[in-house]
């Protein structure tokens, strides 16, 4: 059996959205909602509203939308079940023992399945380390000063030279196909069968924040390519939603992480004492990065490449870092090129020295942004000045900005006078490079694209929410059969249900849901922009224009699957009574 209604209502309503969500994205409270960047896409403007009111979160972006419910199942990659389970422990609420269905009971044990299969290749990789088969790997991981004791903490391990080795061992150990192939562990072709993905590599396993091995990422010994692999995502690995050596770093004590670009950097700094150093598996840096982060620490240190390409990664990382609430100060390696080298070169001390006085994250972009400009040249010098003066417009808050304008006049040397004028003049016409919040947010390419008829039926129902005496005027001229679409009529049921009763709930409606895409249209439904823009004059005709397309396509339909005259005559005297209809809400 599956949690009943009234439980999953309970869980529901003991976990307000805003604030589980808020542990996720960095939320501004504008009118009754809530904006943020969506964790569901890379974007610059908010588009991504929480409605405390109604329970739901909508991107007006992507389409994403849902309750607290969907939103951990798609951020989390839960099941519904371990969804239920999270936010019933962060309630306090008592679950009742549940059977799983027999999808859930499949989704949950191949979950498992692949995490025991990738905890037999870490085992079995490093066994092969330590054999006389690794001994290539081995002796490239000492050449890089690691020790056995961090060899071993890091579960590091070694792919064999022959490309079905791994494969063969796993059949062995009475694997099939059809779980293997949801390791990512392995391609399968016709012409050439099965192969190992990793072969000839040093491996290193990677683990979530429960030491749990989720997936690889593996460094080739020679000269092929690429020099570095990782593992494909599958059930449990989403390269977005993990990082190297949080199992470890979360449980550091520290208040702050030290993020790197790779695996051994990690591995160097955790060999060195800091054991709060962390990378990103193989991707570039993002916000779902950084929310993560915000769980554990509230300051970062970057800790990137000193190279060019180092660079240009810390200044993509810091809008993000920001933007999720969290202190940031970038540490310079130089004239070393990462961590490693440095460690190896001058030792933890000096390097613990060089956390201690790291840049600030905005003096670190306005020294990379000096370095464009030739300031012995005036027209040049001018030009940087004002690149300066809009970075600070950055800052909202005038004691803020005023604070990084005496460290940055004070560090470039710039005149504080001059500048602070520059940053007033600019100010009255510069919009910045992030645009505002929308008082209009962006409607989805696919909702622009959705048949006239199904969007008129979802406007009606954004309007008619919360608005009761709204709501008894249009139920007297329409009713949810005359919802042509078979999904909205089913909303349309519920809805009216809960309105007869004198409360709206559309968080609940999603419970008799369980498909992410009707989530998302019973989202998009009740959170709507529409009636904040419209005086009430104009609504008064938007709902009437929808009452009556509603129900001459009603109508429509009823006529053409009539089955007796009496019944098309009466269709034919409704459709004649149309033009008489006219809805007053005040």
């Amino acid at each position: 059996m599956f949690y009943s209604e009234d439980i999953i209502e309970q869980v529901r309503t003991e976990n307000d959205i805003v604030d589980v969500i808020g542990d996720y994205v960095k939320l501004q409270k504008k009118g009754s909602s809530y904006f943020g960047l969506c964790p569901f896409h890379n974007e610059k403007s908010p588009s991504f509203s929480v409605s405390p009111n109604k329970q739901m979160y909508y991107c007006f972006g992507c389409g994403e939308g849902g309750n607290v419910i969907s939103f951990l199942m798609k951020y989390e990659n839960y099941t519904f079940v371990e969804a239920m389970e999270v936010l019933a422990e962060r309630a306090g609420v008592q679950l009742p023992k549940m059977e799983y269905s027999k999808e859930a009971k499949r989704e949950k044990d191949l979950k498992t399945k692949i995490i025991e299969i990738n905890t037999e290749a870490a085992k079995y990789f490093h066994y092969l380390l330590k054999s006389e088969r690794g001994k290539v790997a081995y002796n490239y991981l000492t050449g890089r000063k690691l020790s056995d004791e961090t060899i071993v903490r890091f579960g590091l391990g070694y792919s064999d030279k022959y490309s079905n080795n791994l494969y063969g061992y796993l059949r062995k150990k009475g694997y099939g196909d059809n779980e293997l192939k949801e390791t990512g562990l392995f391609t399968f072709d016709e012409k050439r069968g099965v192969t190992d993905k990793f072969w000839n590599r040093v491996m290193f396993p990677i683990m979530d924040a429960n030491n749990r091995v989720i997936a690889f990422g593996g460094r080739v010994m020679g000269d092929a390519k690429p020099k570095y692999l990782n593992s494909p995502e599958t059930k449990v690995f989403d390269k977005s939603r993990n990082l190297y050596g949080l199992n470890i770093a979360r449980a550091s004590r520290k208040d702050y992480f030290l993020i790197c670009e790779g695996y051994m950097d990690v591995i160097s700094l955790h060999q060195a004492g800091f054991n709060n150093a962390v990378a990103a598996l193989g991707t570039a840096f993002t916000s779902r990065h950084a929310t993560l982060i915000k769980r554990y620490v509230k300051e970062v240190v970057l800790t990137f490449d000193s190279d060019e390409a180092g660079i240009k990664a810390a200044l993509r990382a810091i809008p993000y870092l920001k933007d999720a609430g969290i202190a940031i100060k970038v540490l310079s390696m130089k004239p070393y090129k990462d961590p490693d080298e440095f460690i190896k070169a001058l030792g933890r001390d000096a390097y613990e020295e060089r956390i201690k006085n790291a840049t600030n994250y905005f003096i670190f972009q306005v020294g990379v942004e000096e370095k464009k400009y030739n300031l012995d040249d005036p027209q040049e010098k001018t030009a940087f000045h004002k690149k300066v003066a809009e970075m600070l417009l950055d800052f909202e808050d005038e004691i803020e900005r005023d604070n990084y304008m005496d460290s940055v006049c004070s560090i470039f040397k710039i005149p504080k006078d001059g500048l602070s004028k520059l940053v007033r003049k600019i100010g009255l016409t510069f919009v910045g490079k992030e645009e505002k919040i929308n008082d209009e947010p962006k409607v989805s390419v696919k909702a622009k694209k959705e048949d006239a008829n199904v969007n008129t039926q979802r406007i009606l129902l954004a309007y008619l929410f919360d608005k009761n005496e709204w709501f008894k005027k249009v139920a007297q001229v329409i009713s949810p059969k005359d919802f042509i679409d078979p999904f909205y009529r089913k909303v349309a049921e519920f809805f009216w249900e809960q309105m007869e009763s004198g409360e709206c709930n559309p968080a609940q409606i999603m419970d008799h849901f369980v498909d992410e895409e009707e989530h998302k249209k019973v989202a998009e439904s009740f959170i709507s922009p529409i009636r904040a823009r419209l005086s009430l004059q104009e609504q008064e005709r938007a709902i009437n224009d929808a009452v009556i397309k509603i129900k001459r396509e009603s109508l429509e339909h009823r006529a053409a699957n009539a089955t007796d005259i009496g019944e098309l005559q009466q269709i034919i005297k409704e459709q004649n009574n149309l033009q008489k209809i006219y809805i007053t809400l005040n």
